[in-house]
């Protein structure tokens, strides 16, 4: 590790995230997504760590395992598909073999057993596990040698988001848990797609299923307060939002400065995305959350295919695929390149790729970071957020660099060092203060990606439904510890499904768009149906024969977040610290 103080600090973030799948389609969308992510990313990633800590080094990522993830690596159903998912591949790998043998190509022969050995590594991996990828990640971050935080417990939006109550149910309900799987609560959190929306007035955007117009306007938490009443210490945000906000120190509060914005403009405090912030807001003083900012420069080195580093010729190409087995085996060999023209893959070219680019992008860490060496203060730090997906699932590669990026800032000569965001907060707590507007890291830094004319029937449902959730909450009549707090329980498990973010960004971005439309309305369907449940509860304190089938269809088909408490929902819960 390098030795005494470094000049700078590299802090690198994975969110691993993937919607609920489980139950819910196989291929070409649904648990396939699942069991390609736990072969070619989180295991590829529990194998760094394990190569990493034989020597010494530590990656200190912070690594987002969303709450919902967590509840799908549990699951008893992903936990025996994924040894046939494997074994498959295996059996595919070997009649590729067979077929290159026979057509005179033993170089794509030489391959296929590459693919071979790759997916008996992988379940040889899982078995040593005990089926348990979880316990894998949490050896690591018990040990500190990364940092697992949380997400929202389905990942939904907060700047559209209807309620408080639902944004604070949201947090608490993915940190709890995350200490359930994890045995700790979470210092830090992955605001899902960096989404941020200040206090103050706000107004449904668009009319409620069932109501004549939009609702009336009412006064919003921020949500860095939704934070700091789920006990989450620290987030983060796109660039954008720091370098268009108002930053200042505690000292212009002292003499009035927070009331007019020409003044903390020229503040002193100078605005810098290399560091993080205190959060302002309306309990700001009382009530820290911090935020840090992500870097755009080494963001788009890592994950753009057109200019970073998974665009180069001679990596894996993640289009082109051999059926009906669906290994792949040629290389990007241009990212422009059309499928006909993609040229054989060599996987020890691409492995010696990933050192040289993560030397390199070392090397731009230091650059970016150099004009802020040795200005007194807390030494700079660059956070590097990243979809953990990206390393080893769409960037085949992505993981082996991780490890090469370690070791390159492990060493003696280097003046940026790894850390995690928790621990530089502990050496280094900000005294600064700021102001962020509304925004995301999505298309034009809005909410543009999650409201559009092609999502804005979704929220339409969704609005309705947390007014529903938060009424039948706060009446209270489901606290009877049996048939009532059960069908209460699978209300908010269906509401939470339903304020997924990954249903309105699959709609806007394509590829699966018919999957997510489908997946929403089966669980505005499936809310319908508990909620008819509900009334007939209330009215008859029973349930019909086919109540209670139809009930325990959607329980089995959505057995997510077993202890979740439906008191969160209550009106004005929002405001009760975990």
């Amino acid at each position: 590790m390098t030795q005494g103080q470094p000049k700078g600090y590299l802090t690198i973030t994975l969110h691993a995230h993937l919607p609920y799948v489980v139950n819910h389609g196989t291929w070409p969308h649904g648990m396939e997504w699942l069991l390609e992510a736990a072969t070619e990313t989180y295991l590829p990633l529990l194998r760094v760590l394990g190569r990493l800590k034989a020597d010494g080094i530590a990656l200190k990522a912070n690594l987002n395992l969303s709450p919902i993830l967590l509840e799908q690596l549990a699951h008893p159903v992903f936990q025996a598909e994924l040894p046939e998912y494997l074994n498959r591949k295996i059996a595919a790998a070997k009649v590729d073999e067979e077929h290159f043998k026979a057509a005179g190509d033993e170089h794509l022969a030489s391959t296929a057993r590459w693919w071979l050995r790759y997916f008996t590594e992988a379940l040889e991996d899982f078995t040593a596990l005990g089926s348990n990828i979880i316990a894998g990640f949490k050896k690591f971050n018990d040990a500190g040698m990364i940092e697992i935080i949380t997400c929202a417990a389905t990942h939904g939006y907060f700047p559209l988001l209807g309620t408080d109550e639902s944004i604070v149910a949201q947090i608490k309900t993915g940190a709890a848990t995350h200490y359930k799987h994890l045995g700790k609560h979470p210092r830090g959190m992955w605001s899902p797609e960096s989404g941020y929306r200040p206090a103050g007035m706000w107004q449904t955007p668009v009319t409620p299923a069932g109501s004549d117009g939009p609702w009336e306007p009412f006064d919003r938490i921020g949500v860095e307060e939704a934070m700091y009443q789920g006990s989450i210490g620290y987030f983060f945000v796109d660039t954008h939002l720091v370098e268009e906000s108002v930053s200042y120190t505690p000292y212009d509060l002292m003499h009035g400065a927070e009331g007019a914005a020409e003044e903390l403009e020229s503040s002193a405090y100078v605005k810098t995305v290399y560091k993080p912030y205190i959060v302002d807001g309306p309990k700001a003083r009382e009530h820290h959350t911090h935020v840090f900012p992500r870097d755009p420069r080494t963001g788009l080195q890592v994950w753009s295919g057109d200019t970073g580093y998974p665009g180069d010729g001679v990596y894996l190409d993640f289009h082109k695929k051999r059926w009906p087995g669906g290994h792949r085996y040629w290389q990007v060999t241009h990212s422009k390149a059309d499928l006909g023209m993609k040229t054989s893959y060599y996987p020890e070219r691409a492995a010696a790729r990933t050192k040289a680019h993560a030397e390199h992008f070392v090397r731009v860490v230091v650059e970016t970071l150099s004009a802020n060496f040795d200005q007194g203060g807390a030494p700079p730090i660059l956070t590097s957020p990243f979809d953990a997906e990206l390393f080893g699932h769409w960037w085949h590669e992505g993981a082996e660099w991780l490890e090469h990026v370690a070791r390159a800032a492990a060493r003696e000569d280097c003046p940026v060092q790894l850390i995690s965001c928790g621990e530089y907060l502990d050496k280094y707590p900000p005294p600064g203060y700021i102001g962020m507007k509304e925004g995301s890291w999505g298309q034009h830094g809005n909410n543009y990606v999650w409201l559009n004319p092609d999502t804005s029937w979704t929220w339409t449902h969704i609005y309705p439904a947390e007014a529903t959730v938060r009424e039948i909450a706060t009446e209270g009549a489901w606290k009877d510890g049996g048939l009532g707090e059960r069908i209460m329980k699978q209300l908010c498990r269906e509401l939470l499904l339903m304020e997924s973010s990954d249903w309105q960004f699959l709609i806007t971005t394509g590829p699966a768009r018919d999957y997510a439309e489908a997946r929403f309305m089966t669980h505005v369907e499936q809310f319908k149906e508990v909620e008819k449940a509900w009334f007939e509860f209330r009215q008859n304190g029973a349930l019909s024969d086919d109540t209670e089938s139809t009930l325990k269809a959607i329980e089995v088909r959505d057995s997510i977040f077993a202890e979740i408490n439906p008191s969160l929902w209550i009106k004005g819960s929002q405001y009760e610290r975990a």
